[in-house]
């Protein structure tokens, strides 16, 4: 399911501007500040979780997301649809001002595609595809040590990740109303539109 040739992705773009996002975090998957103690109160349940982020491992409490369309992806560096990323960017950078967020889970499940250390991720997503959408470290999206988001994720849906580049969708209350299966591009026709109408709503 996913082709060898990927592997050279990786080699070029880690050579070159390697020290780019560790010396200027802030150009990478910031985000906004953290909410006011009234938007916390009205944080929806599944977002009531804190992942450390992935470039240099800071906490980052999901609520600060509360009130925004959320696509939740599994990601990898090594994978046959690692190209979604540039599509991934391309949907956060068009419809963030709207109240789109994207958040990227790097995980080694399927494949063992994505061996690499929090900094060889990083620097691949940014170099490669100047992703700038929140990435958090990696971790299991399925099996006994699945991380907590994706747990309630999958309880939710009764649908869990088979391969790299899942996508579930969350509307601004907190509810899951899409799972899309890696197959599903990001500039899909009936994806946007499940996205731009849950942005309308």
């Amino acid at each position: 399911m996913f082709k060898t040739s990927a592997r050279v992705m990786l080699a070029a773009p880690l050579s070159v501007c390697a020290a780019v996002l560790w010396a200027a975090p802030a150009a990478y998957a910031q985000g906004p500040a953290a909410p006011a103690a009234s938007a916390a109160a009205s944080c929806p349940a599944i977002l009531k979780q804190t992942f450390n982020r992935l470039q240099d491992e800071a906490p980052q409490d999901l609520c600060q997301y509360s009130g925004k369309v959320v696509l939740v992806v599994n990601t990898a560096s090594f994978c046959g649809f690692t190209t979604q990323y540039q599509g991934l960017e391309a949907l956060y950078a068009k419809y963030s001002k709207q109240g789109l967020v994207v958040l990227g889970f790097p995980s080694n499940d399927f494949g063992k595609q994505e061996p690499g250390s929090a900094k060889e991720i990083a620097d691949f997503c940014f170099n490669t595809y100047g992703v700038k959408f929140p990435m958090f470290a990696k971790s299991s999206v399925t099996g006994a040590n699945v991380n907590p988001l994706h747990a309630t994720l999958i309880k939710l849906t009764g649908k869990e990740p088979k391969w790299n580049f899942t996508k579930y969708l969350i509307d601004r209350q907190g509810k899951v109303i899409e799972y899309f299966p890696s197959k599903v591009m990001p500039n899909d026709k009936q994806f946007v539109s499940q996205i731009e109408k849950a942005l309308a709503s």
